[in-house]
């Protein structure tokens, strides 16, 4: 029994730094994404995404894929959740990627759900895809730099504790920034000026990659290798963070109400 309780145990914490090391926003981060989605959806695209999850909201999926990326079925989307830049390349000229990767991942959801050739179960399956890699397109280290898996493996302080930079922008800014729920953070951060959301969701999917990489860079280059972390880099920070969540919000909702209208 207690050899059982240990192996069960272990493989719990295995999972979790699994999640940590490899994970997209932590799951507060997509669920800010998918809660602004939501509040942008044309009538016609509540209806059909209610339709299509049997009345669950965008929110009750939006983490769903970095669970299904860790079983064999789905093992094929895991290199889907992100773009890693080689650092003698640009985001324009990098080579794509074998397997796929987020931008290549979201072009082809969005065809799958334009086609009207799925059935409804494929239908829904490519709808958590999509709603889940539009908010890892928009989670800055998931454009970082290949030599280091995206911060993964650049290592920082932060408030005292080993972790690592991709963690810091999955979940750590977030936490530290405001004590909010994700529907306190869609509150605070979200915007109805059609001007604004105009100029938000401008471009294409390239150019909204562009755009995180650019944050990224930015980051790596406000980051050394094993910097102590805290309050002054929460408050530089969080502001990147709440306009990468915000566009990645106003952008799902966008590509969801032109695919439904």
């Amino acid at each position: 029994m207690k050899t059982r309780r240990f192996t069960i145990a272990a493989s719990a914490f295995l999972m979790l730094f699994s999640q940590v090391e490899a994970g997209a926003w932590g799951q507060k981060g997509h669920d800010i994404v998918c809660e602004i989605a939501q509040r942008h959806l044309s009538a016609k695209a509540k209806k059909e995404v209610a339709r299509i999850f049997d009345g669950r909201s965008l929110v009750y999926w939006g983490n769903w894929m970095d669970s299904a990326s860790r079983t064999p079925e789905f093992e094929y989307t895991k290199s889907w959740h992100y773009k890693d830049i080689d650092t003698s390349y640009t985001y324009e000229t990098m080579p794509p990627a074998k397997d796929g990767d987020v931008v290549t991942a979201i072009r082809a959801q969005v065809a799958a759900l334009k086609s009207g050739t799925l059935n409804k179960e494929a239908r829904a399956l490519a709808l958590k895809m999509l709603i889940h890699f539009v908010g890892d397109l928009h989670c800055p280290m998931h454009l970082g730099h290949l030599d280091d898996l995206g911060g993964n493996r650049r290592q920082v302080q932060f408030f005292g504790k080993g972790s690592n930079l991709h963690s810091v922008f999955d979940s750590g800014i977030i936490e530290k920034a405001h004590n909010w729920s994700y529907r306190e953070w869609a509150d605070q951060i979200d915007v109805r000026c059609r001007r604004k959301i105009k100029e938000r969701t401008s471009g294409d999917i390239d150019d909204w990659g562009s755009q995180t990489y650019q944050v990224a860079s930015f980051i790596y280059g406000r980051t050394p290798k094993g910097a102590d972390l805290s309050y002054d880099y929460v408050s530089e920070m969080a502001p990147e963070i709440e306009r990468q969540l915000l566009d990645g919000g106003l952008r799902l909702a966008g590509i969801l109400n032109e695919i439904f209208r």
